[in-house]
């Protein structure tokens, strides 16, 4: 816009995304939840079914850094456009698999795995619309609001963003903070993950609880994600423009991650299975505070690359998600669940601690050997492109 002045078509661009996350993460999980069915009609074991989970989570990581390389080349629309009708071939296959094929095991992996590369996309273009479209001091709720959908989306433009340079990939390979950032999100991955793929199996089959319980404590923890991401992408902002963005990116994210530890670490020792879900799910509440600051922060500090560095981001994210899949069913089997829940615990104090190091002021540049303190967020000109 010529004058300068934002309009709220942003927002309704974030809200699109929002949508697009649904979607998406409703096709990822959906497969939790009918897992017992699945298992039971094709015979499969909680390792062999945990394989199917992971399948999805390899294709996605695979392909995270590789779909953030080309929304900042085409563009966000483009490649979200290509990502969704990818993802919804692959999601209608799986659901029409006969009872009777041989090999059932290979082909769920199969099919999971090309799903999962169809929607490594998502929020690797997302960030490049954050990055491009949104004011650095309205990112945490812009992310806020696209996580808590917690799942896929699809986006459209309504104007071109002005040119960026693409920080080269040895710049970024030597921040600190990319890396931090990385391996916390490594962490938080591996806990959400044990929400996505195994809480449901966990409460009908370890805490005893009939279908129709199960089915409802499993969404506590997807409501308290939803309505903690856009509350700690507000809480970030918020706190970014009084205290700076180290406050609100860094150490909210350290906090809320920490206290999802405890959660977990409390939960998982309840002895009431319906109090446990309660507890279990106020610690996915308590992650999800920490979701916009990751996002946040590598639209902050990437810029043009951020599409890129985003995504090499989350291909830790989705590394800690396949370790989860294949590894929680394999703990739990020789030393119980409470033992699985207590290393996602002792994983969340290390990707609360991976925080620390990080400084969102250290922006990555094009043009420069060192990296470059940014200006304070409130001194931040709002940006004309959206």
């Amino acid at each position: 816009m010529s004058d300068g002045k934002p309009s709220h078509i942003r927002w309704f661009l974030v809200f699109w995304l929002f949508i697009l996350s649904a979607v998406a993460y409703l096709d990822r999980v959906n497969i939790s939840i009918a897992g017992i069915s699945i298992a039971a009609a094709y015979h499969l074991t909680n390792p062999q079914l945990g394989r199917v989970f992971s399948a999805f989570l390899a294709g996605y990581a695979l392909f995270q850094t590789p779909g953030g390389w080309l929304a900042d080349r085409l563009g966000p629309r483009r490649v979200l456009a290509g990502g969704v009708v990818w993802w919804g071939i692959f999601t209608a296959l799986i659901a029409i698999v006969p009872s009777g094929i041989g090999a059932p095991l290979f082909f769920f992996i199969a099919a999971r795995f090309l799903l999962g590369v169809g929607e490594a996309v998502i929020y690797p273009a997302s960030n490049q619309f954050v990055s491009r479209w949104i004011p650095m001091q309205e990112r945490g709720i812009a992310n806020g609001l696209i996580f808590a959908g917690v799942g896929v989306g699809l986006t459209i433009h309504t104007g071109s963003a002005a040119k960026r340079q693409l920080v080269p990939w040895g710049r970024v390979l030597k921040s600190r903070e990319v890396w931090a950032v990385t391996f916390s999100y490594f962490c938080y991955g591996y806990v959400a993950w044990i929400f996505f793929s195994w809480f449901y199996i966990y409460l009908a089959q370890v805490r005893g609880l009939n279908l129709k319980a199960s089915a409802f404590y499993a969404m506590l923890p997807f409501l308290a994600m939803a309505v903690c991401s856009p509350l700690g992408g507000i809480i970030n902002d918020r706190v970014t423009r009084r205290r700076g963005p180290r406050a609100g990116r860094c150490i909210l994210a350290a906090f809320a991650i920490v206290t999802a530890g405890v959660f977990l670490a409390l939960g998982s020792q309840v002895e009431s299975a319906r109090l446990a879900s309660i507890v279990l799910a106020g610690g996915a509440g308590a992650l999800y505070l920490s979701q916009s600051s990751f996002w946040s922060v590598t639209a902050d500090i990437a810029s043009g690359s951020s599409g890129s560095v985003s995504g090499f981001m989350n291909t830790g994210n989705q590394i800690g998600g396949f370790v989860t899949s294949l590894l929680t069913p394999i703990i739990a089997e020789r030393f119980g669940w409470t033992a699985s829940f207590l290393v996602a615990a002792v994983l969340c104090v290390l990707g609360a601690a991976a925080w620390l190091l990080v400084d969102p002021r250290r922006v990555l540049t094009a043009t420069s050997n060192s990296f470059q303190h940014g200006t304070p967020v409130t001194a931040l000109p709002a940006e004309t492109e959206y």
